[in-house]
């Protein structure tokens, strides 16, 4: 290994880490071009001469990059410590890369699923409707009383009546279908899977599902406008993710199928993948695009579970069901993604608009930038909607909450508009966890957004859909001419 290092010093230049071990270690490039990521000093060459040519290979190798984003980070790291103690560190790495790694002869025995169970399935078995009075399918009112009331009555969203089959929705020609997926495996923080009930009987106000005000802004009410029901949860195995999925994406399929809009209020955003998959199942993969509020860009890849609140963009993408280039994303901020995930982004044609750009542009001049590549996109969007996206001055209520987002100002007009303006078949809002919430300002803030959506929805359909649509009545006095 001297002869490695010592021409090295003595030309006073310092060691390419590609340069040297590409061919060795089969990381050059195919056309034998390796480009130089990072440097070995000359107080640090010598210090590497103990390591064996394994250790040599592994310092040099993508593993580190575990311990350190960057090579040259973990080398000024171990610069410092003698030659013993950088022998001792990097040995230490690769036990710890070697232990993290799957082993056939000990992990085969975890424990498996009981298939002899009896129940195995029970989780997801429909309720046949032998077992009840028999009824003709159509919508079911559950309140008593004609003026519901926020403290009594049978919880519903938005007191409206309910649908359980997707006869119902036929029958009632349901234009929206508002679900609640409460699962939260897909995250470390669990109690997003309360979110749905939250929603439901959270909000002071909650109308009456008989005459209820219109939004002041616009001066329509989307529960005059619309058939909307609140379609009940849909279940889950509380104990796996994986098994939960196929189920998910049905339900919300069958939604879709029966010429109803499926409104998901989740749960995790795992459901970003099972919800838009079961939408783009109707509609066609390549012919919906997917707007995409969110603090982060959800792409992630790698790790030992293949779906998790951080990668439903990835499976969506590895699937093919989304292309790139129908896919825009607003209000991305903090540490995550890096600089690898936003060149992922890039060479894969995603449109986004980070925070950031927002603290440059303003954000006026970003709303209509994305609102003008929603309009050129395709005929059909999905609108997933994670509450984090919000500043937790609004939305504390949350798993992963991160500062400087949007505000409620900002929130609100672009869902309203991008439901009037838009052709939405879908729409999910996750990451409610009322566990973490002090107050009721996320389940708050949550049914709002829904219902800038539903008024976006109604005016649509009542052909207001020129840019950003306000009541003159509301805009204007009146008494300055």
């Amino acid at each position: 290994m001297k002869s490695i290092f010592k021409p090295v010093l003595r030309m006073s230049v310092c060691l390419s880490v590609m340069v040297t071990y590409a061919f060795s270690s089969g990381y050059a490039q195919e056309d034998s071009q390796p480009s130089p990521r990072a440097e070995v000093s000359e107080t640090l060459s010598p210090k590497l001469e103990s390591l064996s040519s394994e250790e040599l290979d592994f310092l040099f190798s993508d593993d580190v990059l575990g311990f350190a984003e960057r090579h040259d980070i973990l080398f000024a790291r171990i610069e410092g410590k003698s030659p013993e103690a950088i022998a001792a560190y990097v040995r230490a790495m690769m036990r710890v890369v070697q232990a993290s790694k799957f082993n056939p002869e000990t992990d085969m025995a975890s424990i498996p699923l009981n298939t002899e169970s009896d129940g195995f399935n029970g989780w997801k078995v429909l309720r046949p409707s032998a077992l009840d009075t028999p009824r003709a399918p159509g919508p079911i009112n559950v309140n008593r009383y004609l003026y519901a009331e926020p403290k009594l009555g049978i919880p519903t969203f938005m007191n409206m009546p309910i649908a359980i089959t997707p006869e119902d929705l036929v029958a009632g020609e349901v234009e929206v279908a508002i679900m609640g997926i409460p699962m939260d495996m897909g995250s470390g923080y669990r109690g997003a899977a309360y979110g749905p009930r939250a929603v439901r009987t959270g909000p002071i106000y909650k109308g009456n599902s008989f005459v209820e005000p219109p939004h002041m802004h616009t001066m329509v009410s989307p529960t005059n406008e619309l058939t909307i029901v609140d379609y009940g949860d849909i279940a889950v195995d509380q104990l796996s993710t994986e098994r939960s999925l196929e189920h998910i994406r049905k339900m919300v399929r069958d939604v879709a199928a029966a010429g109803t809009i499926p409104m998901i209020v989740g749960g995790d955003h795992s459901l970003m993948y099972p919800d838009a998959a079961g939408v783009v199942d109707v509609y066609g993969a390549g012919k919906v695009g997917i707007v995409h509020f969110d603090a982060h860009y959800d792409a992630g890849k790698g790790g030992t579970h293949l779906l998790s609140h951080g990668k439903p963009v990835q499976r969506l993408f590895e699937e093919k069901l989304v292309p790139g280039k129908n896919f825009i994303q607003i209000g991305l901020r903090g540490y995550w993604p890096g600089k690898k995930g936003f060149e992922w982004m890039q060479e894969n044609g995603l449109r986004y608009h980070t925070m950031a750009e927002i603290e440059k542009d303003g954000w006026d001049a970003v709303m209509e930038r994305a609102m003008k590549e929603v309009l050129e996109g395709p005929e059909y969007i999905y609108i997933s909607f994670d509450i984090d996206v919000l500043d937790p001055a609004y939305a504390p209520g949350t798993g992963t909450p991160e500062p400087g987002g949007l505000t409620t100002r900002e929130v609100f007009p672009i869902v309203r508009r991008l439901c009037a303006e838009k052709n939405v078949v879908g729409f999910e809002l996750v990451e409610v966890n009322p566990l973490v919430d002090p107050g009721y300002t996320t389940s708050q803030n949550a049914d709002r957004i829904l219902r800038e959506c539903l008024t976006g929805m109604a005016m649509r359909k009542n052909g207001l859909t020129s840019p950003h649509y306000l009541s003159p009545l509301t805009i204007d006095h009146g008494h300055d001419k």
